[in-house]
């Protein structure tokens, strides 16, 4: 870290990756320990020992101080934190002062406690105790080691399975499959069912009434007059639901009826071309589908104003991917079961390629990762006819 990168953290002060602490013996281990678990179970962050964290006033620390605070930091990281964290540390000089920085990771091992056994977050400059269980689930989540399409869903059973739905998927696997053939072994060789339970990928792609279930699981699509959110006159508006499959194609049914269609050249009596690429509206809509963050009880937006389009999925990015990243085509499967049903049931690939051709057919897509909101959104502005 440069001198005029710790002078810009200083001048803005404590916030979600950056905390101040004048003295490791004023705050005690315990407190530093829940510090780290709540940065590493965040997004990572920098304690800076030497900054008070009232003022932003440096305080100089002399070489046994610096000896002192480096050597607890890094028992504290082993000893106080479960599962450890590596944690790595610097001295700025800033001012004729000396500083140390601790630089924390963001976690790849979430959720990370304390001895015992308490979760933190950050929540803006301060630390949260996470008591709720599906906050905790997304930490497994991020980290890999649960997924939530995997799980079951509670008080479903097989009466709740659409067969034919099921037998289309089965054909794809096995041409010969008829519907006598389709029991509970079947459904629970494919993932549709585990438990004598639906898997929450399987009531997505296969249930008879998704929403029955998980209620908040649809689209939420809104076409405005104007270019605000806050604006109370709509021009068209639908609640989505049913399967995956059967959302997608009414989202971009939604899509067609309130983007315009010009002629770009085609003959009078054509329909014309969606203003925006149907290709990348059904690109950007499938990965909506597949990589939102299912463990959040909350719909997919599809909102339409006068200037841009909007598609807003549940969930930032995960873990340590990045914007640049998924232009790229590189992806983490956060839904490993439902791409798994996407790639039989849809034209989803799967591959990370989506976003490349989404792109491809419309330059001017604009992807935001909102850490602070939770969510994903993907927005393409529109022109004025």
């Amino acid at each position: 870290m440069t001198k005029e990168e710790l002078k810009d953290i200083i001048e803005i002060g404590e916030t979600t990756t950056a905390q101040f602490k004048s003295r490791l013996e004023s705050h005690g281990k315990d407190a530093i320990a829940d510090e780290m678990v709540a940065m590493a179970n965040t997004l990572g962050g920098d304690i800076v020992f030497g900054v008070d964290d009232k003022t932003g006033e440096l305080r100089d620390l002399n070489f046994q101080e610096l000896q002192t605070i480096g050597n607890a930091l890094s028992s504290i990281a082993s000893d106080k934190v479960v599962p450890p964290i590596y944690i790595t540390t610097e001295v700025v000089k800033l001012d004729d002062k000396k500083i140390l920085v601790a630089h924390v990771p963001e976690g790849v091992s979430k959720p990370y406690k304390n001895n015992y056994g308490v979760i933190f977050v950050k929540q803006a400059a301060d630390k949260r105790r996470v008591t709720d269980n599906s906050e905790i689930m997304r930490l497994f989540q991020s980290s890999g080691t649960i997924y939530a399409d995997e799980m079951t869903v509670s008080d479903t059973g097989i009466e709740d399975v659409d067969m034919p739905k099921v037998l289309e998927y089965a054909k794809k696997i096995d041409p010969d499959i008829t519907i006598e053939n389709i029991d509970a072994t079947l459904l629970r060789n494919i993932n549709v069912m585990k438990n004598g339970k639906m898997t929450l990928g399987g009531l997505l792609f296969f249930a008879k009434e998704p929403q029955r279930f998980r209620p908040s699981l649809l689209v939420k699509a809104v076409a405005f007059y104007g270019n605000s959110l806050g604006d109370s006159d709509y021009r068209d508006s639908e609640d989505i639901d049913g399967t995956i499959p059967e959302m997608f194609k009414k989202s971009i049914a939604f899509f067609k009826r309130n983007l315009h269609h010009v002629q770009a050249g085609q003959n009078f009596n054509s329909v014309g071309i969606l203003e925006i690429s149907e290709i990348a509206l059904q690109e950007l809509l499938q990965n909506a589908f597949t990589h939102r963050d299912y463990t959040r009880n909350a719909p997919i937006r599809l909102l339409i104003f006068d200037d841009r389009v909007e598609i807003i999925s549940p969930g930032r990015l995960p873990n340590s991917q990045t914007i640049d990243n998924i232009k790229m085509g590189n992806t983490i499967a956060r839904n490993s079961l439902v791409v798994t049903f996407a790639s039989r049931m849809m034209k989803y690939r799967g591959l990370g390629t989506g976003i490349i051709r989404a792109l491809k057919e419309q330059p001017n897509i604009e992807f935001i990762n909102d850490r602070e909101g939770d969510q994903f959104i993907v927005r393409i502005s529109r022109e004025e006819y």
